[in-house]
């Protein structure tokens, strides 16, 4: 049985969260805001922490930063949000998030991540650490590569690639630039901004043809909490 800190100013995501949590045999405590997660923390040190980013005092990723810096960060801490990109997964695991999960969160994804970060051994980011990190571009995509298999967006090598000719032109061809996309997000440590200039496309563009694509960016529109 592990102790979870989960910090979310929804109340029903709080609700649910310790729900599920409690019956896998955990013990939970909950935080509605920034404010709360401090005074837990301070009371003890919890086995994990489910951090919402958007919350109405101070962000999750402010507060990761925080932790990193006055050297809290002694625990994995697995960030939350509906309205998450790759660049914010990015820069949360640059500053010691173990994983990113995308709101509606599944079942399944969240116990996954839960099991994983409880088995990982805690961060342990120094001040000077955290600062640097932001220059840090390589080591970002191996946390990424490491803790968020699900991610929808690979950013280690990618295979060879094939393609079957014998499609019809259309579907061959959405095959060949899902790859397309895929590779240079890939090169591109899942920057939008740089795969859009690099690619040409301006980046509400860009983002309507990964949708059209299949590429999914988000997994905010599948069934879960």
């Amino acid at each position: 049985m592990a102790s979870i800190l989960v910090v979310d100013d929804e109340l029903g995501i709080r609700a649910l969260l310790c729900e599920i949590l409690t019956d896998e045999g955990h013990s939970v405590e909950l935080a509605e805001n920034a404010g709360q997660a401090r005074a837990a923390r301070e009371r003890g040190r919890p086995d994990l922490v489910l951090l919402d980013i958007w919350m109405p005092d101070v962000d999750g990723v402010t507060l990761l930063k925080e932790w990193g810096a006055s050297a809290l960060l002694t625990m994995p801490v697995i960030m939350m949000s509906g309205h998450g990109t790759i660049d914010t997964a990015v820069e949360a695991t640059r500053n010691g998030a173990v994983a990113f999960l995308e709101k509606p969160i599944t079942l399944q994804k969240l116990l996954s991540a839960v099991a994983q970060g409880l088995a990982r051994p805690a961060p342990r980011l120094a001040p000077s650490l955290v600062a640097l990190s932001n220059g840090c571009d390589l080591a970002a995509s191996a946390e990424l590569a490491a803790f968020m298999p699900e991610s929808a967006v690979a950013v280690g090598p990618q295979p060879e690639q094939t393609f079957d000719l014998n499609r019809p032109l259309r579907e061959a061809r959405d095959v060949f630039e899902k790859s397309y996309f895929e590779f240079h997000l890939a090169q591109e440590s899942g920057s939008m901004t740089r795969v859009a200039e690099k690619t040409g496309l301006e980046r509400t563009h860009l983002y309507r043809k990964l949708k059209q694509l299949g590429v999914d960016l988000s997994r905010s529109k599948r069934g879960g909490l």
